[in-house]
């Protein structure tokens, strides 16, 4: 993916036309919506243009609808569809979702600005104002779980964008927008209609305002039946189409290929209540799926029950962000997270104690608001960059706060065999079967090994993480200081800090010198500060045992095609991270809806990557 040092924003001039403010973009001298009204255009163009209104009112329960657009924009399409959603949905479990794509999106101020026309839009504007992502290039998931809709905004080009998407669900209706062809020809290439068919299936729709010759040969090369109704006011012609079957075809689509729950609420146990466990339970509940979660003590017994979590990502060059896994997962995490009480927002103070230059260019690199020169908190020698997004979790009260969720059920139970039957996984324990379940996602770190013929290697890593009494000189609260270690408030008197790292370490008992090590690395930083810390002796910890894979990507997904058993696990120290993405990226496969990453991201999770070399599926076309 050609990406340039960072995502442009949208420069523009307004307009102003029978009292309204119309945003023109300067990049391709062509204005945002309508100048007659945008709304209506929307609803005669998009929404009736592919029958939405009746297609939306008959979705079955759990049925789940998604609809593709070009040209993000002031995002107008996707209210007046969210308004639609509102007006027509059935009472059951259908979920809408929307994929849209934008090179230049609008900054946060000029969104406010150009959506302000709309009153009656206002009360959802609102909502995707406040999770309007950062200008970084990648997919970013907004969730909107009490509307049953969701969006995955793609922000970069769409010569790009579309070859790189995952079909894991196809799309049912395309808005096909953006500026007209005369004033941005690429949006419109025969490589962007290509993968907008790949990403489609029969029934598919597309609707869109233009009728240009290299929108309808496009289409009709891959046998796409075309019409051309009645544009909006003036306009006299819009363009409106189907892909149809053959009346012949004995060749199964794409999608055939892809395991399906079927239809109606599942039963989806999850073998492990670490974070892995918990955030993949989450998602499930979520969409009105019921969840056992067994485990074998308690919830977080092992290496996610440290008292205090730190969501601190090493970005990435600017040019890498759209497929960097902790990059998209940090900013995945935040909005996840911040749900829940056991978030707490705050900034960190990374130190560079090697390459310098490369932490420091960072702040040229990326939003202003994302990553500043700091002003160090505590004194140091060091260089260093206030990461300002970012957070900390407290793991107790967040499996807490989750397994309140009324269709996640905990069961404290030692599992030991998983055996597929017809449709059915049957969850055995000591030799009786205590359960049966649709799917199955194994998530007990190393021990997941257990429950498949063959797995790839998940080395130990010892870590021990200490705090201790600081009342003398509490840390400001908002804020954590990274190094090769990290220390933050652990509550008002006490200090966390950390972690020791021991590859193919297996013992877990608190021992006195990784306490002798933790303070060490925060003493080579902060020496004037680590002084004044009581002796290591009076300190306390808990020691645990992280599961890295050999190439420290998570093993996310099933290790036998058509299998309903998946596994979960090799999140090494950043579980916290990257377990709410990875969970979105496994629920997606499993249940058959769009996935939040490029699919080279994606295969570099697939856990059967290590059996052989998983190669992206080639792009699918009818022959006609």
């Amino acid at each position: 993916m050609n990406v340039s040092n960072r995502i442009q924003t949208a420069e523009l001039d307004w307009e102003l036309i029978d009292g309204i403010e119309v945003p023109i973009s300067k990049q391709f001298g062509d204005v945002y919506f309508s100048k007659d009204n945008g709304l209506l255009e929307t609803r005669h163009v998009f929404l009736n243009g592919n029958d939405l209104s009746e297609r939306l009112a008959n979705l079955k329960d759990f049925e789940y609808f998604s609809v593709g657009e070009t040209g993000f924009g002031t995002g107008l399409n996707i209210l007046a569809l969210w308004q639609l959603w509102q007006q027509v949905r059935p009472n059951n479990q259908s979920h809408l979702h929307a994929i849209s794509v934008e090179k230049f999106p609008l900054s946060k101020a000029d969104l406010i600005r150009a959506l302000n026309v709309w009153d009656e839009l206002k009360p959802l504007a609102d909502q995707l104002i406040e999770q309007y992502p950062l200008p970084i290039a990648g997919c970013h998931r907004l969730s909107f779980p009490e509307e049953r809709f969701s969006i995955d905004l793609w922000l970069g080009d769409a010569q790009d964008i579309f070859p790189s998407m995952a079909k894991t669900k196809a799309v049912n209706a395309w808005f096909l927008d953006g500026f007209a062809p005369s004033c941005n020809p690429d949006m419109w290439e025969q490589n962007v209609l290509n993968h907008i068919v790949r990403l489609s299936d029969y029934g598919s729709t597309f609707s869109s305002f233009s009728v240009a010759g290299v929108l309808k040969r496009g289409l009709k090369a891959h046998g796409i039946n075309i019409s051309r109704p009645r544009g909006f006011r003036h306009k006299r012609e819009m363009l409106k189409a189907i892909w149809n079957p053959p009346q012949s075809d004995d060749e199964p689509s794409p999608l055939d290929l892809v395991h399906s729950l079927g239809k109606g609420q599942q039963h989806i146990a999850i073998i492990g209540a670490g974070i892995a466990g918990l955030t993949t339970a989450w998602a499930c509940a979520a969409r009105g799926h019921q969840v056992t979660l067994y485990e074998r003590t308690e919830a977080l017994s092992g290496a996610s029950g440290n008292p205090l979590a730190l969501l601190n990502p090493k970005l990435c060059p600017i040019e890498q962000s759209h497929e960097h896994l902790m990059t998209l997962s940090w900013q995945h995490a935040l909005n996840f997270y911040k749900n829940f009480q056991a978030f707490r927002p705050l900034q960190i103070q990374q130190i560079a104690l090697k390459n310098a230059d490369e932490l420091l260019d960072l702040v040229n690199q990326y939003p202003a608001q994302v990553v500043t020169h700091s002003t160090n908190s505590l004194e140091t020698a060091y260089s260093s960059v206030f990461l300002t997004e970012a957070g900390s979790v407290s793991p107790h009260q967040l499996r807490d706060e989750i397994l309140q969720h009324p269709l996640i059920d905990l069961k404290i139970l030692n599992i030991t065999e998983l055996v597929s039957c017809e449709n059915k996984v049957q969850i055995i324990s000591e030799n009786k079967t205590i359960d049966e379940s649709d799917h199955v996602i194994v998530c007990c770190a190393r021990q997941s090994a257990t429950f498949f013929e063959s797995y790839p290697q998940l080395k130990p890593i010892r870590g021990q993480v200490s705090w201790v009494d600081n009342t003398f000189a509490p840390l400001p609260i908002q804020e954590a200081y990274s190094y090769s270690g990290y220390c933050m408030q652990l509550n008002a008197s006490q200090m966390i800090l950390g972690a020791s790292f021991y590859p193919n370490r297996e013992d877990q008992e608190v021992v006195p010198e990784d306490h002798v090590h933790n303070f060490e690395l925060i003493h080579s930083v902060f020496p004037e500060y680590a002084q004044q810390l009581p002796s290591t002796t009076t300190w306390q910890g808990r020691a645990s045992i992280r599961a890295q894979s050999l190439d420290y990507f998570p093993l996310v997904g099933k290790m036998q095609e058509n299998s309903r058993i998946a596994t979960f696990a090799g999140l090494g120290s950043k579980g916290f991270l990257f377990a709410p993405l990875c969970s979105e990226i496994l629920v997606a496969q499993m249940l058959g809806e769009a996935c939040p990453v490029p699919d080279r991201l994606l295969q570099k999770l697939n856990p059967q990557r290590f059996q052989k070399k998983v190669k992206p599926k080639k792009p699918y076309f009818k022959p006609q």
